[in-house]
């Protein structure tokens, strides 16, 4: 009975208490509110939106129908080691969370005590004291300081969730940009071989040609010449496809090696390219995310800091059982209690606590500042990408044209040299590396359009949903 009044006398005290921090807090807390930094009509400067459809909600999969890349991807996620500490990070900041949330719980140590005293140092002469008993401290969160800091560890847990999200979105788009470079150089490389195999041809019937003086000395060593041209840009192209297969390797978190790929002419773009409205960057860019969640930890931060100044209430209680004789540890008259609260308010602290308002403050105006980068820079990159791709498609269909004219051009010039005194070899000449040139650009207009469609669809924050 004596133990139950006890514990009545408790519950009744913590229940008030409870009350008066419910009603002191709720006039000091401040929500957070996300800041209005920018006018999201220019944000996209002039291109036009018809709708809110947007390829990020398009999974990677549907938008790289490769076979050979998908599975490059999917390796790549589970391997590569910048993903992998991105997930530590995580870990870490979940744990720093759970902390933040034990804040709340009152601390208990429990306490096991015997002592034994001879003769001379006997006290009442008592010999022996025996002790069992426990001790408890919570402070109260009567302004919320212990709030806003599980706040601002749940916004770290949500930026360190952005970060990989925007770490997988990059791995992404880089894995795709290098296996299509990589395709580029391997389209290069055929065309210079087949350019090779074609001028050698042209050697071979210069010479029969100047058997039959219907060309000089001259023009043959510019066709033996005009060939070696071609041929002493293989290595190169061997060197890049080298080295690209090694970049793109690391990204695999493999060892150097050959990947395995297909080709340049299989790569189409079936699907409607849509940016969607600028407000959706904040919905689904992980960086402008993580952007975001940086200020609102720093936000946070700034109400813990600003907390300092009000008094802090510690409510500490100690209880047990105590005897002289072991055999009556667990009568009534053992036990023993208290309670104790105590109001601590800040007067003089060094200046810990303004300075510590002031750092505060600066952190959370250089995440705002961060966040509004982070957001105009996300606009610049999704109408740069949306530009690149409108621009490579009208150069790809006016290169098919060049390339055409200029086949026709080699072909007629060969003719002609043949029987014109009117053509020489530096007309063939001059229409065989323009037309090298034009194929070798045609391939970098369609890895320019294939790139174009990765940042677009990375910059919209495509790549992190499955």
């Amino acid at each position: 009975m004596y133990l139950q009044n006890i514990f009545k006398s408790g519950v009744s005290f913590f229940c008030l208490l409870a009350l008066i921090v419910f009603s002191s807090s709720c006039k000091v807390l401040k929500p957070y509110k996300q800041p209005d930094i920018i006018s999201e009509e220019k944000l996209f400067r002039d291109l036009a939106i018809n709708d809110s459809t947007n390829i990020v909600d398009i999974p990677w999969r549907s938008l790289f129908t490769d076979n050979l890349l998908q599975k490059l991807i999917e390796e790549a996620i589970g391997n590569n080691p910048d993903l992998q500490i991105a997930i530590t990070r995580m870990k870490r900041a979940e744990a720093n969370f759970k902390q933040s949330k034990a804040a709340f719980f009152p601390t208990l140590n429990a306490i096991a005590d015997a002592s034994y005293q001879n003769n001379d140092a006997m006290v009442a002469g008592v010999p022996a004291i025996f002790q069992l008993s426990g001790a408890t401290s919570w402070e109260a969160d009567i302004w919320g300081r212990l709030r806003s800091a599980r706040r601002a560890n749940l916004s770290l847990l949500l930026e360190s969730d952005a970060y990989k999200r925007a770490i997988q979105t990059q791995l992404i788009a880089d894995v795709a940009d290098s296996y299509y470079t990589l395709l580029a150089f391997d389209a290069k490389l055929m065309v210079t071989e087949k350019t090779v195999e074609n001028r050698t041809s042209d050697v071979e019937t210069m010479k029969l040609m100047k058997e039959n003086d219907l060309v000089t000395g001259a023009d043959l060593v510019q066709s033996q010449a005009n060939l070696y041209s071609a041929k002493v840009t293989i290595p190169e192209i061997k060197q890049s496809i080298f080295e690209t297969e090694n970049a793109l390797s690391l990204l695999l978190g493999r060892n150097p090696g050959p990947v395995a790929h297909s080709s340049l002419s299989e790569q189409e773009i079936s699907i409607n390219l849509k940016t969607g409205i600028p407000a959706q960057l904040l919905a689904n860019r992980p960086d402008v995310q993580e952007a975001e969640y940086q200020f609102r930890y720093g936000f946070e931060m700034t109400n813990v800091a600003r907390k300092y100044f009000y008094p802090s209430l510690t409510i500490s209680a100690s209880g047990g059982i105590t005897s002289t004789d072991l055999s009556k540890m667990f009568n009534a008259s053992s036990v023993f209690w208290n309670i104790v609260g105590g109001l601590t308010q800040p007067i003089f602290n060094q200046g810990q606590n303004k300075q510590r308002l002031r750092v505060a403050q600066a952190n959370q105006e250089e995440y705002l500042i961060a966040f509004k980068q982070t957001l105009l820079k996300a606009g610049q990159e999704v109408v740069n990408a949306m530009h690149a791709y409108q621009t490579s498609t009208e150069k790809i269909s006016l290169r098919a044209s060049q390339i055409d004219y200029l086949e026709k051009s080699v072909d007629y010039t060969m003719e002609l040299l043949k029987y014109t005194s009117s053509t020489n070899y530096t007309d063939v000449l001059t229409s065989e590396v323009n037309l090298l040139s034009a194929q070798l650009n045609s391939i970098n207009d369609k890895l320019m359009q294939l790139q174009a469609v990765v940042s677009l669809y990375q910059s919209l924050g495509g790549g992190w949903k499955q």
